[in-house]
C-alpha cells in the first residue's frame, strides 16, 4: 500500500461524546439514545434514524446548526480518540506510506481533527468536499488526494454500506475495523467477509499487514485477526 485513508467516526474517534451531547440536548437519558443508536445499526439504518424516533421529521442537519448557535455545538480533544490512533498512523508514515484522513462530518469537525495535529498528511471531511459517503463522488476525490493507484490505496473505516462497499466498488482496496456499533455488529456479515481485503481490529494492526502486501508479489488477498474465520 502506497496510501491508507481512514474513515473518521468509530474508526479514529468515539462517538460517544456525539451521542451523549445529542442526547442532552433532546432532554432524554443517554441509555435511551444509544439504544435506539443499536437498534437502527441491527437493522442496517442510518443511526441518526435514532434521533428521528425521539422527534419524529427532525432534520437532524438543522438541528446541527441550532445546536451551535445555542454554543452547544461540535466538540473534538485528545480523549475522543482511539488510544491506538496515533502510534498506528505514525508508524505507517515511518513505513513511507501516504495518510489521509478522509470521512463524513462537518466543516467544524474538520478544522477541529487538524487542531489534534494527528500525524497524517491530509484531513479534510465530505462538507470541506462537499459530497458525502457512500457517493461515489466521494471515492474519486480520495482517489484525487491519495497520490497512488485505486489498487495502491486502502480505505480504512467501520461502516459497511459507508465506507467498505463503496470504496472497493470505486477500485480501491479496503479494510474493514471491528470498532463501534456498526464494526462490531456487521464483521462477521458474509458480505463483509468476503468484500473486506484485511479485517482488524485494531489500526496497530495495519503497519505489519503493509509491510506483508509488499513483500508479496502479486499481492495477496489477505485476512487478520481474530476477526477472521
Amino acid at each position: 500500500m502506497e496510501t491508507i485513508v481512514f474513515d473518521i467516526g468509530e474508526t479514529l474517534v468515539r462517538d460517544d461524546r456525539y451521542w451523549a451531547s445529542w442526547a442532552n440536548w433532546l432532554g432524554v437519558p443517554p441509555h435511551t439514545l444509544s439504544a435506539l443508536v443499536g437498534a437502527a445499526v441491527t437493522q442496517g439504518r442510518d443511526s441518526a434514524d435514532a434521533l428521528r424516533i425521539l422527534r419524529p421529521g427532525m432534520d437532524v442537519r438543522e438541528a446541527s446548526l441550532a445546536r451551535a448557535a445555542a454554543g452547544r455545538g461540535e466538540h473534538l480533544d485528545e480523549t475522543d480518540l482511539y488510544p491506538d490512533v496515533r502510534p498506528a498512523l505514525a508508524e505507517l508514515r515511518a513505513l513511507g506510506v501516504r495518510v489521509v484522513v478522509a470521512g463524513n462530518g462537518t466543516v467544524r469537525a474538520g478544522e477541529l481533527l487538524r487542531a489534534l495535529d494527528l500525524p497524517a498528511d491530509l484531513v479534510v471531511t465530505s462538507d470541506e468536499w462537499g459530497v458525502t459517503k457512500p457517493d461515489p463522488a466521494f471515492f474519486a476525490r480520495v482517489l484525487e488526494v491519495s497520490g497512488a493507484a485505486p489498487e495502491r490505496t486502502l480505505y480504512v473505516g467501520d461502516h459497511p454500506a459507508d465506507d467498505l462497499f463503496p470504496a472497493k466498488s470505486s477500485g480501491l482496496r479496503a479494510a474493514h475495523v471491528r470498532r463501534g456499533a456498526y464494526g462490531h455488529w456487521w464483521a462477521d456479515h458474509p458480505d463483509v467477509v468476503e468484500t473486506a481485503d484485511w479485517r482488524v481490529d485494531a489500526l496497530t494492526e495495519l503497519p505489519a499487514l503493509v509491510v506483508e502486501a509488499r513483500d508479496s508479489t502479486p499481492v495477496g488477498r489477505l485476512r487478520t485477526g481474530p476477526s477472521s474465520a
